[in-house]
């Protein structure tokens, strides 16, 4: 990797003396007789170590140094001076300096300066790419979240991407099934065509047929023009159906052949049309059951089954709440926030404890409704009323109420199980050895459950 160091000194004979001494070391000079003359190189090019006297006219050495950390705060910047004071070396210190150095000076101490400093922004560089690649592990196109469910998630996506293969993607409303369809479809080779999502909950029946396939001129009172249907805007690309169990069964034989025959006819049409769509289909409904119950076909639901995708609930992930309201804090601040001055303890504690049925919706409107009332930091009175209820009603089993709609025994214990983990770990700073004791079993027994959650060994 190429290490460029700016010279700067308005005495040509040291200018070159140190571009001979540097260059023979391996690094790549450039030098400048001014300050700015220096900052429009350094407006040109990145330099990972700049070497500057101090005094120099117009603009001076410490004056250099304020404008570089201001522009570039990752340069390092090494001040040289024939002039050397004890206030003038705090001073530059004081504002970023590396290193202080007074002329005359050894030829191996400034080789050694130079490679620490080059070392030293080699180790930054490499935080920063680790810390944008961790960043990139937590989400993917839209999705968020590093818990292992979530990450299992976007491998599935990413092997179904560049296919045409049909999915259908199940799961609680408001688990983000409409951002997983979209990150199929951004990563495949479709992605820059069309994607059209319709709620077919949301269309009345008796127009749902004229909505998907389109209808001619005169085909029924008001049809004053021809027009295409969503299956026709997405030609090319991908149409996303969500609560696909709301399509009438009459009309389920008919999105059976589109898919078939991948072609479709406008309502009072004649002729067929040939499409070139993908289909993506979402349910938070039990489709098996209404197969069974003859409300939908059989050969439509393997039709539209080939790859099916289950999205978590939250409360089956609850190690993604901070992550995700961190997301939706600097959504709805519009400013930078760090995760210790997001959420108070105890807000986070009750938070862990909700079941959140709206999952990651009902937490977004949390959290933009505490932004609304709150100051920078959402405490345990800017919690909805519904979340302090159900921690309250939960703290024992005689106040436990089975919800109405019925509950997954195994999850809701296996996520209570979970917290527990977590949050053993989160009291021992994440030294495993000291959380298994916390919860008074053996470090063996610890592993073996992190595993058994899915939860990594880091």
């Amino acid at each position: 990797m190429n290490q460029n160091i700016l010279i700067v000194d308005d005495e040509t004979s040291m200018r070159e003396f140190l571009s001979i001494l540097l260059e023979r070391e391996g690094y790549l000079t450039e030098t400048a007789d001014n300050s700015h003359t220096a900052l429009k190189l350094l407006a040109e090019k990145e330099y990972e170590l700049v070497i500057s006297d101090v005094n120099m006219p117009g603009l001076d050495g410490i004056g250099l140094l304020e404008e570089i950390k201001a522009n570039s705060p990752d340069t390092a910047v090494m001040m040289i001076t024939a002039f050397s004071t004890t206030e003038q070396a705090v001073r530059a210190m004081k504002h970023g300096a590396y290193n202080y150095i007074s002329k005359p000076f050894k030829v191996d101490e400034i080789k050694l300066l130079v490679r620490n400093a080059m070392e030293k922004h080699q180790l930054l560089r490499e935080n920063a790419l680790l810390r944008t690649q961790a960043e990139a592990r937590n989400s993917f196109s839209g999705l968020i979240g590093k818990s292992r469910k979530m990450v299992n998630l976007y491998e599935l996506i990413e092997k179904i991407s560049s296919s045409n293969v049909t999915v259908m993607i199940s799961g609680e409303s408001g688990t983000g099934k409409e951002l997983a369809a979209k990150a199929i479809h951004y990563n495949s080779d479709r992605r820059d065509r069309p994607f059209v999502a319709v709620n077919c909950g949301a269309i009345p029946e008796t127009l749902m047929e004229s909505e998907l396939f389109g209808h001619a001129k005169g085909a029924f009172t008001g049809a004053f023009s021809d027009r295409p249907g969503l299956f026709e805007q997405a030609n090319g690309g991908t149409l996303f159906l969500d609560e696909i169990g709301e399509v009438p069964i009459l009309l389920q034989s008919k999105l059976l052949r589109a898919l078939q025959e991948r072609e479709i006819r406008r309502v009072g049409a004649s002729e067929n049309r040939k499409i070139d769509v993908r289909i993506i289909t979402a349910t938070n409904r039990n489709l098996e059951l209404q197969v069974k119950e003859g409300v939908f076909r059989e050969d439509l639901f393997y039709r539209l089954n080939v790859v099916e995708m289950t999205m978590p609930p939250l409360r089956e992930r609850p190690e993604d709440i901070t992550l995700l309201a961190e997301h939706f804090f600097k959504k709805y601040s519009g400013r930078r926030i760090s995760k210790l001055h997001l959420l108070t303890p105890e807000a986070l504690d009750f938070l862990w404890g909700y079941q959140f049925p709206g999952n990651v919706r009902e937490l977004e409107n949390i959290i933009e409704r505490g932004v609304a009332l709150g100051a920078g930091e959402i405490t345990l009175e800017l919690l909805p009323q519904q979340v302090l209820r159900f921690n309250k009603n939960h703290q024992s089993l005689e106040d436990f109420e089975i919800p109405l709609g019925g509950m997954d025994l195994d999850a809701y214990l296996a996520g209570i199980e979970k917290r527990f983990l977590l949050k053993s770990l989160e009291k021992s700073g994440g030294v495993r050895k000291k959380a298994a004791e916390l919860l008074g079993m053996t470090f063996r027994s610890f592993r073996y459950k992190l595993a058994k959650q899915g939860m990594s060994e880091d």
